[in-house]
């Protein structure tokens, strides 16, 4: 019988992945315009950078359990000049109950063909479409394409008054795609929704 797994966007690029085997939360922020701050508890938390918006550990309250997860990690960086703007990024790669989660983080750059061929055979994969700070939505796009995920899930994106101002709206990546899904809610279980690009209801509007 398979187990579980709850996925649940807390704002920006923070989500939580929960189920009996472990409860992960990725990139917590500490201040995010329109977003009020985050109060979490779990067994992991991951952070794709250190900057404050995506390393808030302090914000997270660790159970003390050993997560039963495996994690991997591809090196990348947080702009398309390696680093030299912003840094260095790494992409999660997460194994928990029997499904392959990827998060993108702060990616800042188009993926080599090595590194996309890690992102393969995923049933979910969280990634930046905002631009400015990230990728941009036609990169997202074309990362999308290439790795062919079972479901993709936008995030680090502007929505009304959440979101940094310099960065764009979920919109122009979605007009890359023919099949969307508007969920009302902002988690979901993983399996609910297949072979779609799902967006999820930002948990701060």
């Amino acid at each position: 019988m398979s187990k579980e797994l709850s996925i649940i966007w807390h704002g920006h690029s923070c989500f939580e992945i929960n189920s009996e085997d472990a409860v992960i939360i990725l990139d917590p922020y500490e201040e995010v315009p329109g977003y009020r701050p985050l109060e979490l508890a779990a067994d992991l938390v991951l952070a794709s950078h250190e900057h404050s918006d995506h390393n808030a550990r302090s914000r997270v309250k660790l159970s003390g359990r050993e997560a039963a997860v495996d994690v991997e990690i591809i090196d990348t960086f947080h702009d398309p000049d390696r680093g030299s703007l912003r840094g260095k990024n790494k992409i999660h790669i997460i194994t928990v109950a029997g499904k392959r989660i990827a998060h993108c983080g702060d990616l800042g750059h188009a993926l080599e063909q090595d590194q996309l061929a890690r992102l393969q055979n995923l049933d979910l994969l969280l990634i930046p479409v905002g631009g400015y700070y990230t990728i941009d939505a036609d990169t997202a796009a074309e990362i999308v394409r290439a790795c062919k995920p079972d479901l993709a899930v936008p995030m680090h994106y502007r929505e009304g008054q959440a979101g940094f101002d310099l960065i764009s709206t979920v919109q122009a990546f979605l007009d890359h795609f023919d099949t969307v899904v508007r969920h009302d809610q902002s988690s979901f279980t993983l399996g609910e929704f297949h072979d779609t690009i799902l967006v999820l209801k930002n948990p701060k509007l």
